[in-house]
């Protein structure tokens, strides 16, 4: 049998030097790759902010102009009384104030809730106001036997 001619290893003179051009051409490339300036990414479209639905209260110049009409039906005790407007979104008498009275003029606060009796008597039904009244004068009125609902 025919043995295998043995092929001397290749001297070093005689190497292809091209495989190690190729490797360092491609790692230039990669470190000027690197090097480049980069864009940022675009940015993503801002995202709408959560809506908030904000019950807006009247102005102040509607409760003094709906107090100046009706306010004779006010129950005051040193000075002050407290009131409820209509409220024409909720349909209730759901926006509430402390009036002040000084002289002529009447001040306004709102306050979150009345908290003093209801006027049950003496009011026309159509009223836009919701009035209240001492505990006093409501134990008066009780005790004269005088119970008069009011209807709205």
């Amino acid at each position: 049998m025919d043995e295998p001619e043995e092929i001397p290893p290749p001297t070093p003179n005689r190497l292809s030097k091209t495989p190690s051009w190729v490797t360092l051409g491609f790692l230039l490339g990669a470190l000027f790759v690197l090097v480049l300036p980069h864009e940022p990414p675009p940015a993503a479209p801002p995202a709408a902010p959560p809506r908030v639905v904000q019950l807006e209260r009247p102005k102040l110049t509607e409760i003094e102009a709906v107090f100046a009409a009706w306010g004779d039906h006010a129950v005051w005790k040193d000075d002050l009384t407290e009131v409820a407007l209509w409220d024409t979104d909720t349909h209730s008498y759901s926006i509430c104030y402390e009036v002040l009275r000084n002289g002529d003029a009447h001040y306004f606060r709102s306050i979150p809730k009345l908290t003093r009796p209801i006027l049950t008597h003496g009011l026309p039904a159509n009223s836009p106001l919701l009035f209240t009244e001492t505990e006093e004068s409501r134990r008066e009125w009780l005790q004269r036997g005088q119970y008069e609902s009011l209807t709205r």
